[in-house]
């Protein structure tokens, strides 16, 4: 059984695997307070729950984007599973070429997706990941991956315009049927929605532009289904597309997770320092 981990900045994802199959996934809070039994408890108590066993694990693999929670989450894993997990980007490169100008200030996860979405869906691609923030991730038609856009996360926004203006209330994510607000609510939903698809559909539209072929657009993330029912532009929504193309990374590197498997003594699991 494969452990996939996503560290993202609001949430961490887990996935198992068996085979090529997802077989259960849950989410935590990303919290780099966390100590590494906190995190190892969060992961049995599921595993529990699922009636699993933490030595029906042969692998574990983690893509992530905060480097302060890494420390925990790995000792996590080395102490309440004795594996030493892989981690992407470090460990293993996930095999997509990058022609960003720095190669190293691209977000693993970005290429991680592609990974998947070139498997699942072809190329060209335009992957709109729609989380805390949202990313722009362009691949082109011999799938490399071309560079892409940041924009700020649609509850970034809503949470930044309820701190910023005293008399603006916090409000639910939805759009109201009518463009023309009749109340604060409805007028703030109505901008923040209608807003943000109008800035997905322009900054596709302007992407789509400048490939060449034609160009799929792919949606995942938290906001990914809820965004895509607004958006004509997206093609296909995929919630799995991260844990999908950590399995795709594991089957074709097999090799590295061979010899992972550790034994930790007892005296070092009592008193290991994880803050």
């Amino acid at each position: 059984m494969l452990l996939t981990i996503d560290v993202g900045n609001t949430n961490t994802v887990f996935g198992l695997y068996q085979g090529k199959e997802l077989i259960g996934s849950f989410r935590i809070t990303t919290d780099t307070a966390q100590t590494s039994d906190e995190i190892g408890m969060k992961i049995l108590q599921y595993y529990n729950f699922r009636g699993f066993h933490p030595s029906e694990t042969d692998a574990v693999l983690i893509a992530s984007v905060v480097p302060p929670a890494m420390y925990s989450l790995t000792n996590a894993i080395r102490k309440y599973f004795h594996l030493r997990p892989v981690i992407i980007g470090k460990d293993v490169d996930p095999g997509i070429p990058n022609h960003y100008i720095n190669p190293r200030e691209v977000g693993i996860d970005r290429l991680v997706n592609a990974v998947a979405a070139i498997e699942k869906y072809g190329k060209p691609l335009i992957i709109v990941d729609i989380g805390t923030a949202t990313t722009f991730d362009c691949i082109d038609e011999t799938g490399a991956y071309m560079g892409g856009a940041i924009f700020p996360g649609i509850k970034i926004s809503m949470e930044a315009l309820f701190m910023k203006a005293s008399k603006l209330p916090r409000v639910d994510i939805t759009r109201p049927d009518e463009a023309i607000g009749r109340t604060t609510v409805q007028s703030m939903q109505s901008g923040a929605v209608r807003g943000y698809v109008g800035a997905l559909t322009g900054i596709v539209t302007d992407m789509k532009a400048e490939m060449n072929g034609e160009v799929k657009v792919i949606a995942t993330g938290g906001m990914g289904r809820m965004m895509a029912e607004y958006c004509p532009l997206i093609d296909e929504v995929d919630p799995n597309l991260t844990l999908d193309a950590m399995q795709m990374i594991y089957e074709r590197n097999r090799e590295l997770f061979a010899s992972r498997r550790e034994s930790i003594p007892k005296c070092v699991e009592a008193t290991e320092e994880t803050n």
